[in-house]
C-alpha cells in the first residue's frame, strides 16, 4: 500500500459500519480497488441485494483516490468504466423486474426484500414518469428498485435503457470527478464523515426541486 493510500484512509465514516466504510472498501482492494468498485456499482444498480451499498460515498472516495495516485487508472478511464458498469446494472436490473419481479415480491416480506421499498419506488415512479430513472440515480436504495421496478411495469426498454445511460453517466460523473477534484484538499480528505453528508444533501437536491416544481403545478392548476 502506497504512503498515499494510507494517508486517505481515515477511520470509519460514524453513519456506516467499518465494511461498509467506502475507504476501508477502496483501500482494502488495493491493486484491485477499481475493479471492486466496479462490481459494486454494478450491484447496487441492478442486484436487488446491492440497495444497501454506499454508492454516491464510494464514488467521492473513489475519484479521491485517483486524484491521489492511489488508483492508478486515469480519472476519464475510471468514469467511463463506473458509468458503464451504472448502466449495465441497470439493465440487469431491468430484466430482473420483467422475468422474475411479480413472484418475488409478491411473497411475505423478507429480511433483505421488504415491501415497504418497492411501494415507495413505485409511488416515486409513478409521480415523475420516465424522468423518475434519472432522479432516481441520485437517490439511494430507490436507484437499485426502480429499475425492477419499471420492469415489472414493463416500462418501454428503448425508453428505459436511454435514461438508464443519461442518469448513469450524470451520477457517476458528477460524484467521481468531484471526489477527483477536491481529492488534493487537505480539509475534505481529513474530514470525509462532513463530505458523506454533503453528499447525501447533494443527492436529494432533484429531489427537493421536483418536489418544490409540483407544489408550484398543483397551485396553478388550483388557480
Amino acid at each position: 500500500m502506497t504512503s498515499e493510500f494510507a494517508a486517505a484512509a481515515q477511520p470509519a465514516l460514524a453513519l456506516l459500519p467499518d465494511w461498509l466504510n467506502p475507504e476501508n472498501i477502496v483501500s482494502g482492494l488495493g491493486p484491485f480497488a477499481l475493479i471492486g468498485v466496479c462490481l459494486i456499482i454494478f450491484a447496487e444498480c441492478g442486484l436487488l441485494i446491492g440497495f444497501f451499498l454506499p454508492g454516491d460515498s464510494l464514488l467521492f472516495v473513489t475519484g479521491m483516490f485517483v486524484a491521489i495516485g492511489a488508483i492508478g487508472t486515469p480519472i476519464w478511464l475510471t468514469c467511463v468504466l463506473l458509468a458503464a458498469c451504472a448502466f449495465i446494472g441497470n439493465v440487469t436490473g431491468y430484466w430482473i423486474g420483467r422475468k422474475v419481479g411479480p413472484a418475488m415480491f409478491n411473497k411475505p416480506d423478507s429480511k433483505l426484500f421488504k415491501r415497504e421499498h418497492v411501494d415507495k419506488t413505485h409511488a416515486f415512479f409513478e409521480k415523475y414518469g420516465a424522468r423518475a430513472i434519472i432522479l432516481a440515480r441520485f437517490v439511494p436504495i430507490v436507484r437499485t428498485f426502480i429499475t425492477a421496478v419499471a420492469g415489472i411495469g414493463q416500462m418501454d426498454q428503448k425508453k428505459f435503457f436511454s435514461y438508464s445511460a443519461i442518469g448513469g453517466v450524470a451520477w457517476t460523473l458528477s460524484m467521481t470527478l468531484l471526489g477527483f477534484f477536491l481529492g488534493n484538499v487537505p480539509w475534505i480528505r481529513d474530514n470525509i464523515e462532513a463530505m458523506a453528508i454533503v453528499i447525501v444533501v447533494i443527492s436529494i437536491v432533484p429531489i427537493i426541486i421536483e418536489y418544490i416544481k409540483g407544489r408550484r403545478e398543483k397551485a396553478r392548476e388550483a388557480a
